[in-house]
């Protein structure tokens, strides 16, 4: 008897009719034979209403004061969900049980809306499941040490998924979603997009952490560090579909490199528009700067992308890096406000309407051209290059947003990602 775990996404629970589809699914597997533990999001467009609900009484961008408050209102979403799958799992004449994140324990540090999984008790859930109950736990969800309900940050529900099948040493993790699998690209920018039957580790983890929104990155970490079997995969396919067949479609994100990976030079095209770019002008080209500017935003829990620091001149560089563009405003007043006095730069400037487009794939670290190929297709778009970062098997550009997908279907078509695998 293996231990499954199953997350579905908003919209896969975005009526009553879908959450009885997924009742039925999941019961399904429950009798045949299977451990089932299910991680459900909230409804499709509830986190949203919420957040908005929060805005509407306080109208000004939301401080850390508010932080407390808006992990108490989002977590509520959850909750609905995994009340209504256990009712619906009952109507199939399942046993079931649900829990939010704080009574199984999930245990998070305090970085509200941004919290991070620190350990997961999974002995009530044993109990449970032992008993022939089908478990379902709200994702997006923890509590800290002093009982605040905290949340993971959006996308989070596949972040729960992941570490509780790792916790609980799960045979694996279906991850159902809108999408069948894990694409090339975004098939709606790229029409020729080609489903993946399988994807390295290491190729999810960088086309997670560069835009692709069907994994959440931490969702993608917490997999590789524990060897989580994960696999992306429809709830929109019937649910009484044979569970053998079901069990193989998707993508499989494996852990090994396989001679058939080796031939893909670049395995599919990344992108982001939520990125902005900040830049600090005339600073100073002497030990310690970089800390000096990314210490204190580190310190309010800002996260910082691309970092390119220019060639001194006269004893003054300019240092610019990206955020995430719901992080733009703030960083731009923390710098000014706590760095710009102390630093003798001449100015802060900002863009918030840039992108990130980027190539990955395993084959890069065994060609050479790869780059060059991806900058002679972007000149030949007419498409001008900010900023470029690059890992083993990366290779990512901020350009002007007005121009990302354009970029995007350059670059699929030169790297030949429309073919079918060899």
């Amino acid at each position: 008897m293996a231990l499954i775990v199953h997350k579905y996404g908003g919209t896969s629970m975005g009526s009553t009719e879908r959450i009885r589809l997924v009742a039925k699914r999941v019961a399904k597997w429950a009798r045949a034979g299977h451990q089932m533990v299910v991680v459900p999001s909230a409804m499709s467009g509830e986190t949203n209403r919420l957040l908005g609900l929060a805005k509407e009484l306080a109208p000004a961008k939301p401080g850390d004061a508010y932080q407390r408050e808006l992990d108490m209102l989002a977590s509520t979403g959850e909750q609905v969900s995994v009340a209504l799958l256990a009712i619906a799992l009952q109507g199939e004449g399942m046993e079931s049980v649900s829990y939010a994140g704080w009574q199984v324990p999930i245990l998070t540090n305090s970085a509200h809306t941004k919290a991070r999984i620190e350990s997961i008790d999974d002995q009530k859930v044993r109990v449970d499941l032992a008993a022939g109950k089908v478990v379902i736990v709200t994702g997006f969800q923890g509590v800290d040490e002093a009982g605040n309900i905290t949340t993971l940050g959006r996308g989070g529900s596949d972040t729960s998924a992941v570490a509780v099948a790792a916790a609980m040493k799960a045979s694996e993790c279906l991850i159902y979603t809108d999408v069948d699998g894990i694409y090339t690209t975004d098939p709606r920018v790229v029409p020729e997009a080609r489903r993946l039957q399988t994807v390295g580790f290491e190729e999810m983890l960088e086309m997670a952490s560069m835009g692709s929104k069907v994994l959440q990155i931490r969702s993608v970490e917490f997999a590789g560090k524990y060897k989580v079997p994960l696999r992306v995969l429809s709830s929109f396919t019937p649910w009484d579909i044979d569970i053998e067949i079901e069990a193989k479609s998707g993508t499989l994100i494996t852990f090994e490199e396989d001679e058939n990976m080796e031939q893909a030079i670049v395995s599919g095209i990344a992108f982001n528009r939520d990125e902005a770019k900040v830049s600090v002008l005339g600073v100073p080209d002497t030990p310690g700067i970089a800390y000096q500017i990314l210490g204190a935003v580190a310190d309010a829990n800002i996260e910082v992308d691309v970092i390119i620091q220019n060639v001194s001149k006269d004893g003054k560089t300019d240092f610019s890096f990206t955020v995430h563009r719901n992080d733009y405003a703030r960083t731009v007043d923390l710098l000014k406000e706590k760095v710009l006095p102390g630093l003798g730069a001449t100015e802060i400037t900002g863009d918030a309407k840039i992108c990130k487009v980027s190539i990955v794939g395993i084959g890069m670290r065994s060609h050479v051209g790869v780059a060059s190929k991806m900058f002679r297709c972007l000149s030949e778009e007419g498409i001008n290059i900010q900023m470029i970062s690059t890992s083993e098997i990366k290779t990512s550009v901020v350009i002007d947003e007005k121009y990302m997908e354009l970029a995007v279907r350059a670059l699929h078509k030169a790297f030949e990602l429309d073919q079918p695998a060899a």
